[in-house]
């Protein structure tokens, strides 16, 4: 009979899948990081993983999952993404408090529930953050036309389209500085130590580097009356 998979080899295997999406190399630190436990704990789930044969781990002690690996990660993967969905749109839960909810419930959730999930839901949409089930890669973003809070132009206007989920205090902090998913934000001014100051729905506030990188926005169209006072004041500064 075959036995169940355990929480906490679904937890490492979606770890692994997770980080290797965002573009990472993952060795025993990388879950360490990931998973907030330490480095012997990480050394003896490897080796179970191994053994059972959802990863390999290379002598330079880069862990890759195999074909099975990737199936049962890619499940769980699912399984959060279908729970967040759930979460939002059917029950109205709050985008900020989803993500911790999911992990919890993508266990517990039955084939024939996430059969229900998918024909309900789709597995093509965004969850209330703006992912797809599985984390994009910098390029990959960069590729769909988004760019983060901190690299965005002064004085433009900007949707946000995705944000960093597996951090429950930033996405409390982002909320109540009124950047939500989908808010409108505005860069002020970027700053010489490494800071930016937008205007939310809330009023200005400043962001450090490592929150406004989290935050990824799409430029929105700047209104005709202000492209024109702009290229008025730049041929006003030619003529003089």
């Amino acid at each position: 009979m075959k036995q169940p998979i355990t929480i906490s080899k679904e937890d490492y295997l979606k770890a692994v899948l997770e980080a290797e999406s965002e573009g990472h190399t993952v060795i025993s630190s990388t879950l360490a990081h990931w998973l907030s436990v330490s480095p012997p704990a990480v050394t003896m789930a490897l080796r179970r993983l191994k053994r059972d044969g959802y990863v390999d781990v290379k002598a330079d002690g880069i862990v890759k999952l195999t074909a099975r690996g990737k199936e049962t990660a890619y499940r769980t993967a699912l399984r959060h993404y279908l729970i967040e969905r759930m979460l939002s749109e059917m029950f109205g839960m709050d985008w900020f408090r989803v993500h911790d909810e999911a992990e919890r419930l993508e266990h517990a959730v039955s084939p024939a529930f996430e059969a229900m999930l998918l024909q309900k839901l789709g597995d093509t949409g965004t969850c209330p953050h703006g992912n797809a089930v599985l984390p994009e890669t910098t390029a990959q973003l960069k590729n769909r036309g988004l760019l983060t809070l901190f690299e965005a132009a002064e004085h433009r206007d900007y949707s946000v389209a995705s944000l960093y989920e597996r951090d429950p205090k930033l996405l409390m902090f982002l909320h109540e500085l009124g950047i939500d998913p989908s808010s409108r934000v505005r860069v002020v001014t970027r700053n010489y130590d490494q800071t930016v100051t937008v205007k939310t729905r809330n009023g200005k506030t400043t962001l450090g580097r490592p929150a406004a990188e989290r935050v990824w926005v799409r430029q929105l169209a700047e209104p005709a009356d202000d492209v024109r006072r702009r290229r008025k004041k730049r041929s006003g500064k030619a003529a003089s």
